[in-house]
């Protein structure tokens, strides 16, 4: 099975292909990735459901359980054991 992309031009002209809804530019998504913490450790789809969501702390992130997290449209299993992690690292976790 063959899935149709499409053609997109992100609003600072980079032009790319998605197979899905998503508007994420995959050249802007690079040029953004932080260098240092926790958020330079996800994925670009990851990063941006988190911000999406206005979450761009970790204690922010411990207000959230596991389950709640991985519903956001962008975050997968994998994510979780880096953010485990981030948290466990501050002395925080997610909740309950």
């Amino acid at each position: 099975m063959t899935v149709e992309k499409s053609s997109r031009v992100c609003e600072k002209g980079h032009t790319f292909y998605k197979s899905s809804d998503c508007q994420s530019c995959p050249t802007c998504d690079k040029e953004n990735k932080p260098k240092t913490g926790f958020f330079s450790k996800l994925s670009a789809p990851a990063r941006n459901a988190l911000v999406h969501e206005g979450i761009d702390t970790l204690t922010e992130l411990s207000r959230y359980t596991e389950k709640e997290i991985l519903k956001f449209h962008g975050i997968g299993p994998a994510s979780l054991p880096i953010m485990r992690s981030a948290l466990e690292e501050v002395g925080l976790s997610f909740k309950k």
